[in-house]
């Protein structure tokens, strides 16, 4: 099985331990795995601001770059469900485009439905001990239907132990471009998910996108928290080198 990692524009650029982390889950699983070198953005933010030309460019050469592998595997809920249900958004004039861009959304999965739901993982390198509450990301879960997955793998962990926060459904307040565009409101959303997370008293938080992930973070500090830590749901599973 021939599985493309798109590893994210973000991923690449703040954090690459989650594309390691990934790409070793995937591995150890027995996948063959390539990663195109040329890969970069897949177009969401020029989507999210309304310039679909950009978000087109960007499309047709992601799709050029991964439609001869079996699966397309993402380690993000947000470019994943770009993929998956705004690709063939982005087509709807052009017949050919339209086609390619379907197959490859057939193919296209976030990195824990991938692992449940097409390799039927039973178990995880990863070695993390302690409580960990789980945010799930607005578009992993209400596009890619991303919830079940990742806490199912987690359950497969000895030595973690899961305290679900309040409102876990909850934005997280970064949402792409949102962030910086209504940055007061941001704000107010991303305190009352930090204060969720403190509230569940857990080690660490730890979710599927790497926005979320910066957003959260960076909140927690500001407000003093310097021990919950903030970890991609890859690097809990893959562990960390």
């Amino acid at each position: 099985m021939r599985v493309g990692l798109f590893v994210t524009c973000l991923v690449d650029a703040m954090r690459p331990s989650i594309g390691f982390a990934a790409l070793k889950l995937l591995e150890g699983a027995g996948c063959e795995v390539v990663v195109p070198a040329s890969q970069t953005c897949c177009g969401q933010p020029a989507f999210n601001s309304g310039d679909a030309s950009v978000a087109r460019s960007l499309a047709r050469k992601l799709i050029g770059e991964f439609e001869g592998l079996d699966y397309v595997v993402i380690p993000s809920g947000s470019c994943g469900g770009m993929l998956k249900a705004h690709y063939p958004q982005l087509f709807r004039g052009d017949p050919d485009m339209l086609r390619r861009a379907d197959a490859l959304a057939a193919r296209t999965f976030e990195l824990t439905d991938f692992l449940v739901s097409v390799l039927a993982l039973d178990a995880v390198p990863g070695d993390f001990a302690g409580t960990i509450t789980y945010h799930d990301s607005c578009s992993g879960l209400r596009e890619l239907g991303v919830k079940a997955q990742p806490r199912a793998l987690l359950a497969r962990m000895p030595g973690v132990v899961l305290t679900e926060m309040a409102a876990s459904e909850e934005c997280c307040g970064f949402g792409g471009t949102f962030a910086t565009s209504f940055g007061d409101i941001s704000a107010q959303i991303a305190e009352r998910k930090c204060r969720n997370i403190q509230a569940a008293g857990a080690d660490a938080v730890v979710l599927g996108d790497l926005g979320c992930m910066l957003n959260i973070e960076g909140k927690l500090r500001r407000l003093g928290d310097e021990r919950t830590r903030v970890m991609h749901v890859a690097e809990v599973l893959g562990g960390e080198d």
